[in-house]
């Protein structure tokens, strides 16, 4: 910014650790003590934010946060150890990312400098066995059982939704369901709850294809109870596209992991039925609902 004589507006994020006595929280707090200087010299205006343990769907397991650490080992037969249990201030990635919207939009309102440090707010206090706990729960019931766990809160939905995106997509669905026939025909248990939520379903007719939409927060789950379908799901800002294949003969549900665009295409010569399942009532002010095709160079089969 010197070199090229400009003086912005500077948002920095810095972390809770700079109050630690440790290379990683020096090295913010440095950092940050270096742009609050230059703003003051530049007469420019610097947010030094304070974020704290931020979590969601995607971090890098070993890396990011112990929860992605957590979600992975319990999602591909390992055991997460606990070396320090402590309590933890924590920030979902959506969280934050509207906090610094909010920052933003200050900005575009400002008449005077401002060099702030701005604490984020934290959205909940967790120790980190009490996660490891809920993760546990959620692999139990829901990656064992496929039933979808009781979440008390928002919090508790978006940690669900990030365990679940560790798990391995490619090689879990479709799941299988239990066929129970006899001389009056099938029965067939779709979705356990400990949730409420929405079922609806829909007939699409041969060739035609629904969806091409991606969620950030929906929790949902697709049932083929009759025809031939082809789910297919593709995280955004990827190109491999799962394709799943599922048969009314066989009943079978894909669920859709949160930030995967996904669509559902009637591949059969009948009418196609469908059951559908999502973990809120739909708000057309606030549908969460972002449309996006699924259409990619790079496709393979998932049987």
């Amino acid at each position: 910014m010197e070199a090229e004589s400009v003086s912005p507006h500077v948002l920095f994020s810095s972390s809770t650790q700079e109050e630690r006595d440790n290379e990683y929280g020096l090295s913010k707090r440095e950092g940050r003590a270096l742009l609050e200087e230059w703003a003051e010299k530049n007469r420019a205006n610097f947010i030094g934010m304070v974020v704290p343990n931020v979590y969601g769907p995607f971090g890098r397991p070993n890396y990011n946060s112990f929860i992605a650490t957590f979600a992975y080992k319990l999602t591909h037969g390992e055991q997460p150890q606990v070396l320090q249990d402590a309590s933890v201030n924590l920030i979902y990635v959506g969280s934050l990312v509207r906090h610094i919207m909010d920052k933003i939009d200050e900005v575009t309102k400002l008449r005077n400098n401002r060099i702030e440090r701005d604490l984020v707010p934290y959205d909940f206090e967790k120790k980190v066995t009490e996660i490891l706990s809920l993760f546990e729960t959620f692999k139990e019931l829901y990656f064992e059982k496929g039933i979808i766990p009781a979440l008390k809160d928002e919090n508790e939905v978006n940690l669900f939704n990030t365990f679940r995106c560790y798990i391995d997509a490619q090689n879990h669905f479709p799941v299988r369901l239990t066929l129970h026939t006899d001389p009056r025909g099938i029965f067939v248990e779709t979705v356990k709850l400990g949730i409420g939520g929405q079922v609806s379903f829909s007939t699409t007719v041969p060739g035609i294809t629904r969806g091409n939409h991606y969620h950030t927060r929906k929790i949902e789950r697709f049932i083929v109870i009759k025809g031939k379908a082809r789910i297919q799901l593709r995280k955004i800002g990827s190109e491999k596209v799962l394709n799943f294949y599922l048969d009314g003969n066989e009943p079978a549900f894909v669920d859709m992991p949160v930030w995967y665009t996904h669509n559902i295409t009637n591949i059969g010569k009948e009418e196609l039925y469908t059951q559908f399942w999502i973990n809120e009532w739909y708000d057309p002010k606030d549908g969460d609902t972002y449309f996006e095709s699924v259409d990619s160079q790079e496709n393979y089969i998932v049987k």
